[in-house]
């Protein structure tokens, strides 16, 4: 007889490999949209909302990702993300800050694609010219309604859309008695982010543009490196390099 820990692993493994099949597409059509902004100096930025935060920050400074992707930041980690006008006063302070400007990209996390904060973010980066992807469980944003006034859900305003294939509740292996556990969307999301990095660098590699990927600082000569490909960045950057 299987143990939790194992059911949860099988199934895992075969919903990553379901998400993989379902968004490369969207993953490969991202690629020269996100690589043709950062060929040309501009950023990829990234926002999630409560535990959604933790796969935003998958890919902002991370060893042998690129330099130039920034994230806004929740100081609340999402106890208030369901104020109206809370999401906008953030994207605004980090378009002060750091610049949204168009024809950039932004990936906004929100496992349910109902909560405000992210939904406002993806409406300020919209009006901004910005490209909005979406990451977002479809079953999730299909059973539960949004709490925005304006009556849409993250996945109709995304401009695309990346699914991770995750059940309302975000659980999936039943522990007795009707209580679940083994959730999804960290594992599957993290693993989508950075199966798009390694797609925009493919495309940058083939197109001759130079990549500005960092490196583990725990390696020789490597803090030097990454504060050479980040100096064009340093002013944009939401998590200083060291």
């Amino acid at each position: 007889m299987s143990s939790l820990a194992d059911t949860f692993y099988d199934r895992a493994l075969a919903l990553i490999a379901s998400a993989r099949e379902k968004n490369t597409p969207t993953l490969r059509a991202l690629a020269p949209v996100i690589g043709r902004s950062l060929a040309t100096g501009g950023m990829l930025h990234v926002f999630g909302s409560g535990h959604s935060d933790v796969i935003g920050r998958e890919i902002i400074g991370r060893a042998g990702g690129l330099v130039c992707v920034s994230g806004i930041i929740d100081p609340t980690a999402g106890f208030i993300e369901n104020l109206v006008g809370y999401g906008t006063e953030l994207a605004g302070r980090h378009d002060r800050q750091y610049q949204l400007l168009p024809g950039e990209t932004i990936i906004v996390i929100s496992n349910s694609g109902k909560n405000s904060a992210p939904i406002e973010v993806a409406l300020y980066a919209k009006a901004k010219g910005l490209n909005v992807v979406g990451l977002c469980s479809a079953a999730m944003s299909a059973a539960a309604p949004t709490v925005h006034p304006g009556g849409k859900k993250l996945h109709e305003i995304a401009d695309h859309v990346l699914d991770n294939l995750g059940v309302p509740g975000d659980t999936i292996v039943d522990t007795g008695g009707g209580l679940m556990s083994g959730p999804t969307s960290t594992l599957v999301g993290a693993m989508l982010l950075n199966l798009l990095m390694l797609e925009v660098m493919g495309w940058m590699k083939a197109n001759g543009h130079p990549l500005p990927v960092l490196r583990s600082q725990n390696l020789p000569g490597a803090i030097e490196h990454n504060r050479t490909v980040g100096t064009a960045y340093k002013h944009r950057l939401s998590r200083p390099l060291a």
